[in-house]
């Protein structure tokens, strides 16, 4: 299967392009470089035959009209996205070009292309999305697939908005959908100012490890590399118009998760003056937080038959792990835009 994959030189979706190519796909990697990209994160598979990269923005119509036509795909895995909660708050905008306006584009041209070319029943366009769509939930319960939308940041909100989207793209033309939910990520080649990569580089330099309000909030981690693997199975085998909930089922508090990534820093790279988790500091929660996000991954465990390989404790030392063995590529990040300085304050 020929995939075009969209934002694949970013953190999952980059997980995606390695791991499609090593299952024996070919891949068309979209994306526009923005700040979170890195092509050294597919560098593995770059001189690949099965490997094609298009620098190109999913808002720019014509651009996707020339690489459908050029690449002939059976499919597109579509990952583009602003992702990051706290930079959606200071700017808004960009959540919407790109998350909501980026979609419809990249529909259009897949329409155009899927009905020129006979509207085949085996063509699937695959839309990524996330967990924050269902919004807040209490101390009890987990998201389904049947989980009614609360949007509560700018993020989510964009998001939740590209998902209708794809459903409408697909109740109307009929273009074969699936859409899935997933919960947090993390794992090799995550971006520096997401949480985890946040704990261990702060950690490493001996810097404050900032946590937000009492760390009481809770997620549900997914492995990267897990990820991918449920993205390419929904992608086989999920039913058009279907969604699928995806999750680690590995549920901890932020601060719970700091402190077992301090643990581990510990082990491996122990300080001279205390313990890593000395470091940690509270800091002004984010406008809007939500408390909790669990997800219930029945459907595509029974359905599709997908499970996660690794614990949430396995994954992070594996995490670890990589951040210490692979300091060229994360100290080569730190000076984009944004990184280490404090982003979302609402202020």
């Amino acid at each position: 299967m020929k995939i075009l994959v969209t934002g694949g030189a970013g953190f999952i979706g980059s997980a995606v392009v390695r791991y499609a190519v090593a299952d024996g796909h070919s891949v068309v990697n979209v994306d526009a470089l923005t700040y979170a990209a890195c092509l050294d994160n597919v560098a593995a598979v770059a001189d690949e035959p099965a490997y094609a990269f298009e620098c190109a923005d999913i808002r720019d119509r014509a651009a996707l009209d020339r690489i459908f036509a050029a690449h002939d795909p059976d499919a597109v895995l579509h990952l583009a996205a602003e992702t990051h909660v706290d930079r959606s708050i200071d700017g808004p905008g960009t959540f919407v070009e790109t998350n909501v306006a980026g979609t419809f584009h990249l529909l259009e041209a897949a329409r155009a292309y899927w009905e020129a070319r006979g509207r085949s029943d085996a063509f699937r366009f695959h839309h990524v999305s996330t967990d924050e769509v269902f919004g807040s939930l209490g101390a009890l319960g987990r998201f389904t697939e049947a989980t009614p939308y609360d949007p509560r940041s700018p993020y989510s909100a964009s998001k939740a908005a590209s998902d209708h989207l794809v459903r409408a793209w697909g109740a109307t033309y009929g273009l074969p959908v699936v859409v899935s939910n997933c919960s947090n990520n993390y794992g090799p080649y995550h971006f520096p100012e997401k949480l985890i990569p946040v704990v261990i580089l702060n950690a490493l330099a001996g810097r404050p490890i900032p946590v937000y309000g009492a760390g009481s909030n809770v997620r549900d981690w997914l492995y990267v590399e897990d990820h991918a693997e449920a993205l390419l199975t929904v992608l086989k085998r999920g039913a058009p118009g279907r969604s699928y909930a995806i999750g680690g089922g590995a549920e901890r508090s932020n601060i719970d998760l700091v402190r077992t990534i301090c643990a581990i820093l510990d082990d491996r790279r122990p300080r001279s003056d205390g313990t890593h988790a000395d470091l940690i500091t509270f800091v002004p929660d984010r406008p809007g937080h939500d408390a909790r996000y669990a997800i219930d991954a029945t459907r595509i465990r029974d359905e599709l038959g997908w499970r996660p390989s690794v614990t949430l404790e396995q994954g992070l030392a594996r995490t670890v792990d990589w951040y210490l063995e692979h300091e060229d590529w994360w100290r080569a990040l730190l000076g984009r835009d944004g990184v280490g300085r404090r982003l979302g304050t609402g202020g």
